[in-house]
């Protein structure tokens, strides 16, 4: 019997006039691979792969725009013109070829927008009242406003029909909908405000102008907040009311359930799109009492990142459909994998929210996420395979330069000094809420088991080791040190490293200096301070965490406030000396250029790491590349040059500079990809 036979995610769902072939779906999001507002080949190929791996249904277009006053301020789609059609005729036509479903989200903003963005209109919302995030002051819409809006919506609704695509989904949470719909940000005294019939009246209105626009055949959705927690807004049972209005309505065909608010920093990191410091799932309760008060289908996604959970969701009816939107950004071979009896090899989802940052879609461990025009999701067997391939540092960077080798079907052997696999990230994995980035390591682990990589543990690899290997390709990950020797005084401090990992017993008062905005300072300070220790932390950046994105900054700013902990900023370290029992650093304002001081039991530092590259350096000399990476080859997709004879040497990750997960599987992937 195949693996599916009994699954309940692989039991075809009937969605109206649509038949969806399995369960598991992913939600709309800004990508960020928009160009000028458009899908283009590149917006077209991420969701493609998703497509190609078994997905029912891909939704697209996270808050694409319907009126020149909903601005693009994180690379939306711009479904307000009809210049977008023959893209998404393409989309559709590209995206059904696989058997699957394509779908785009439809929104104004409302007061979420950025009045210095776009076209510099002033937001708009049904009330004056600003938007702690996105910090604009709306103007109060009039009736021709409203008109206006409703029509837009109307009008986008008629290019995503004529595009091709299955359906669309309103949004209604903390967007102009929602702002309509719940008495925070609904002060109105006129039949759209007050009561709950007058704050439906707007999306009502909208949502039967897009059936005059699109038909009644056409299948439209709500994305929609079952509870916008505390704060002063929509309850839970507020919510299923207005449910109750839209269905009876019969102007939608499902909902798409999300919780919370998404006016700060912390509400969309905890709420909204929580990650690793959330539990699994942290919505799918309320949820599914939702569902038990509605009649049409429910969707959810929020931090489903495993099989097991979104099977219990299926199995159990708590939903329709189980949206795994960040868990197919870190793999989209999910369901194709998962069909074949291989759920052990599904890349996880470790919820570092890394695909939320600038770069995104980008996944903190996997690069070709995004990168589908130049990079491969199923790494292809070489033309010539069998080279000895021997790679050094069994880190993120070391261990998927051996996957990716392994994978094209060359014999890897990999060193590795420490007892265990995984670098800097086992430390990082030891902070209170970022357990699970240790699904990083794990899942390479176990595809070099799969592989049959030979792994050498304990064994930190002299230029001899390295070269009784008879190498072809010698690819060094040897990550790198703490970054302490600029420092007057370094004799007297400790690296936040030796903290974190007992080699240094930590002291009772204890400053700790982050050089960085990156995870290691905060994280240290976080385990002093659990550990009972009197911590403060001076950073050289204007804020905590600055480097980071936005989720990973509001829990450590979180963090830092439930621990107490005593934080200045904008101060760079000059120097540390030693004060009889006590050590003093000396700081300078990187914005006054006042000096102050601080004493303590004990300094720790973070400032990034250098190249542990004493091996590269020994062996460059003796290979035939001199130990160089064709930066034009590289980027290009194309094999590195030929040796005309003896082995090549390239090194990855932190042992060329210090940057983080990402940037080292990357390394990793384009380098060993082609070799």
């Amino acid at each position: 019997m195949p693996p599916t036979a009994k699954d309940p995610l692989f039991e075809p769902f009937r969605l109206k006039n649509l038949l969806l072939r399995n369960r598991i779906m992913s939600t709309s999001h800004a990508c960020g691979l928009e160009e000028g507002g458009l899908p283009k080949d590149a917006y077209q190929r991420y969701h493609e792969e998703k497509a190609k791996g078994g997905i029912a249904l891909t939704m697209f277009g996270g808050s694409s725009n319907v009126a020149p006053d909903s601005p693009s301020i994180f690379r939306q789609l711009n479904v307000g013109t009809d210049a977008i059609i023959p893209y998404l005729q393409q989309f559709s036509e590209r995206i059904h070829a696989h058997g699957c479903a394509l779908m785009c989200q439809i929104t104004h903003l409302g007061r979420r927008g950025e009045p210095y963005a776009d076209n510099w209109l002033p937001t708009i919302a049904p009330s004056p009242i600003r938007e702690t995030l996105h910090r604009s002051f709306p103007k109060e819409m009039d009736e021709h406003d409203i008109g206006r809006v409703v029509r837009a919506y109307g009008a986008a609704a008629r290019r995503c029909r004529d595009g091709g695509l299955d359906g669309i989904e309103t949004l209604a949470s903390a967007h102009l909908i929602g702002q309509f719909l719940s008495p925070a940000t609904n002060r109105r005294t006129d039949r759209f405000g007050g009561s709950l019939e007058n704050r439906c009246r707007f999306g009502l209105m909208v949502h039967e102008e897009i059936r005059r626009c699109a038909g009644d055949d056409f299948i439209v959705g709500f994305r929609f907040a079952v509870d916008e927690g505390e704060g002063g807004g929509l309850s839970f049972d507020d919510s299923v009311a207005i449910a109750q209005v839209f269905e009876a309505s019969g102007t939608i065909d499902f909902f798409n359930a999300v919780y919370g608010r998404m006016d700060t920093e912390i509400v969309l990191a905890e709420h909204n799109m929580p990650g690793m410091a959330a539990p699994i799932a942290p919505w799918l309760g309320p949820v599914a009492a939702f569902k038990r008060e509605v009649s049409l289908p429910v969707f959810h996604a929020a931090r489903i990142v495993d099989i097991a959970t979104a099977r219990h969701a299926i199995r159990d009816g708590l939903l329709d459909m189980v949206a795994m939107t960040r868990a197919h950004i870190a793999d989209p071979h999910i369901v194709a994998k998962l069909r074949r009896g291989e759920e052990a090899r599904i890349r996880p989802c470790v919820g570092a929210t890394h695909c939320m940052s600038p770069a995104r879609p980008a996944c903190l461990h996997n690069a070709a996420t995004g990168r589908e025009t130049a990079l491969p999701h199923a790494i292809a067997r070489a033309a010539h395979p069998g080279r000895a391939v021997i790679v050094v540092g069994g880190g993120p960077a070391g261990l998927e330069a051996a996957r990716v080798a392994a994978e094209r079907g060359h014999n890897v052997v990999l060193f590795e000094a420490a007892p265990a696999l995984g670098g800097q990230v086992r430390i990082g994995a030891g902070a209170s809420w970022r357990g699970d980035l240790i699904g990083v390591i794990d899942w390479r682990a176990g595809e070099l088991a799969r592989l049959g990589v030979d792994i050498r543990l304990n064994r930190y690899a002299e230029a001899e080791d390295v070269l009784r290997e008879a190498p072809d390709i010698v690819i060094i990950a040897t990550g790198g040190i703490p970054d302490l020797d600029w420092i007057d005084g370094a004799q007297f401090c400790t690296s936040v490293w030796d903290i974190l990992t007992g080699a240094v017993r930590a002291g009772e008062e204890i400053i700790v200096y982050d050089g960085t905005g990156r995870h290691p300072a905060p994280h240290c300070a976080e385990y002093l301070a659990l550990a009972g220790r009197r911590v403060s932390l001076v950073s050289i950046d204007g804020y905590l965490a600055a480097e980071l994105t936005y989720a990973e900054r509001a829990i450590w700013k979180k963090r830092g406030y439930e621990l107490a902990i005593a934080m200045r900023f904008d101060h760079r370290l000059t120097r540390i000396a030693r004060d009889g029992n006590r050590l003093t650093a000396h700081f300078v304002n990187e914005v006054t250029g006042a000096a102050f001081e601080q004493s303590a039991d004990q300094i720790a530092v973070e400032r990034g790491t250098v190249p542990a590259d004493a091996l590269y350096g020994e062996l460059r000399a003796r290979a035939a590349n001199d130990g160089v990476t064709d930066i034009e080859c590289l980027l290009a997709g194309r094999p590195q040059p030929a040796a005309a004879a003896g082995f090549a040497v390239y090194r990855i990750g932190d042992a060329v500079a210090s940057r983080n997960i990402h940037a080292a599987v990357l390394d990793a992937l384009r380098l060993c990809c082609t070799l």
